[in-house]
C-alpha cells in the first residue's frame, strides 16, 4: 500500500483579504484588526489563536494601566512608564530593515517596530483603558497624541519610537525640519484616520520592499492590500500594472496598464497614450 500524501497546508489569505475588506468598509474599522489582517498575508502561520493571543495581549497591557487617570500628561505618562519602561517598546535604525517591524503580531512579540507600529500599540492599549488617544502622522515620523484635539494647547504629544518620550512644542517642530525642511502647520497636529494609518504602514511595507527585487511579492500583497481600502490613491493601480510587467506576468500587467490608461484618458490624453505604449511594449517582451 501507498502512504497517502499529507495534507496540504490549506491558503487562507484570499479569505483574509476580503475579511480586510469587510473591516475597512465599516462604519468604525477596528485599528488593531486591520494591522493584524495585514500580518495574516504577511505571514499565512499567523492563524485565528494567533490573533486572538494578539488581542489578548492588547487587552493584557491595557489592564495594567492605573486606574482613574485624568488629563492627557497622565495618561501620556503612565503608557510611557508602562510600554516604554517596563516593557521596553521602543525603536531602533536597524528597524527599519526588517519587514517585522512593519506587522502588529511581530512588534507585540519582539517589542521593536517602526514609529507609526508602535504607536498602534499605543493607541490601542490606550484606547482600551479609555484613554482620549489618537495618531499624529507628522510628516516622517508618526506619534501619538493624547487630549482633545479641539483643544491643541491641552494635548500631550509622545514618541513611542523613543520609549514614549513626551515631546514639547520645539521637539515637533524638530521633527517635521528634520523631515521636510519646513516648520510644522498646526494642521499635521490633527487626528489621523485609522484607514490612513493603514495606508501609510502599506506604503512602508511596498518601500522595504522596493529597496529588495527579490521581494516583489511583499510588494504586490501590500499593493493589492492598499487597493481594498475605500479610498486610496489611482495611481496605484498603474504601479501594480508596473510591478507584475517587472516580475514577468507580461500579459496581465499589460491588461492592467491599458486598464489605467483609460481612465486616465479622461482627463489627460496624452499621459494615457503613454500608459497604452507601455503596455504594447509589455505585450512584445512576450516575443
Amino acid at each position: 500500500m501507498y502512504d497517502e500524501p499529507p495534507d496540504m497546508p490549506v491558503d487562507r489569505r484570499p479569505d483574509r483579504r476580503r475579511q480586510f475588506a469587510e473591516e475597512a468598509r465599516c462604519e468604525r474599522p477596528d485599528l488593531s484588526l486591520l494591522c493584524l489582517l495585514v500580518g495574516t498575508v504577511a505571514d499565512p502561520a499567523l492563524d485565528d489563536a494567533g490573533l486572538d493571543a494578539a488581542q489578548i495581549e492588547l487587552d493584557r497591557l491595557a489592564g495594567m494601566l492605573p486606574f482613574g487617570l485624568t488629563g492627557p500628561r497622565a495618561w501620556a505618562t503612565a503608557l510611557a512608564d508602562l510600554l516604554g519602561g517596563h516593557y521596553d517598546f521602543r525603536g531602533s535604525p536597524g528597524d527599519y530593515q526588517r519587514l517585522e517591524s512593519s506587522l502588529l503580531h511581530e512588534v507585540l512579540r519582539r517589542h521593536r517596530g517602526l514609529p507609526i507600529l508602535l504607536s498602534v500599540v499605543w493607541i490601542e492599549v490606550a484606547r482600551r483603558a479609555g484613554a482620549p488617544v489618537y495618531g499624529v502622522a507628522l510628516p516622517g515620523h508618526f506619534v501619538v497624541g493624547f487630549g482633545d484635539p479641539a483643544a491643541p494647547d491641552e494635548q500631550v504629544l509622545v514618541d513611542p519610537f523613543d520609549g514614549g518620550r513626551l515631546l514639547t512644542g520645539s521637539d515637533a517642530d524638530l521633527l517635521v525640519a528634520g523631515a521636510t525642511g519646513a516648520p510644522l502647520d498646526p494642521s499635521m497636529l490633527t487626528p489621523a484616520d485609522p484607514l490612513d494609518l493603514v495606508l501609510r504602514i502599506l506604503n512602508n511595507i511596498r518601500a522595504w520592499a522596493a529597496a529588495r527585487p527579490e521581494q516583489s511579492e511583499v510588494a504586490l500583497w501590500a499593493l493589492d492590500l492598499s487597493l481594498l481600502l475605500p479610498s486610496h490613491p489611482a495611481r496605484l493601480r498603474y504601479e501594480r500594472a508596473q510591478l507584475l510587467v517587472q516580475r514577468g506576468e507580461f500579459l496581465t500587467g499589460a491588461a492592467e496598464l491599458d486598464a489605467y490608461a483609460e481612465v486616465v484618458a479622461a482627463v489627460d490624453p496624452a499621459t494615457a497614450d503613454v500608459i497604452k505604449e507601455r503596455a504594447r511594449a509589455a505585450r512584445a517582451m512576450l516575443n
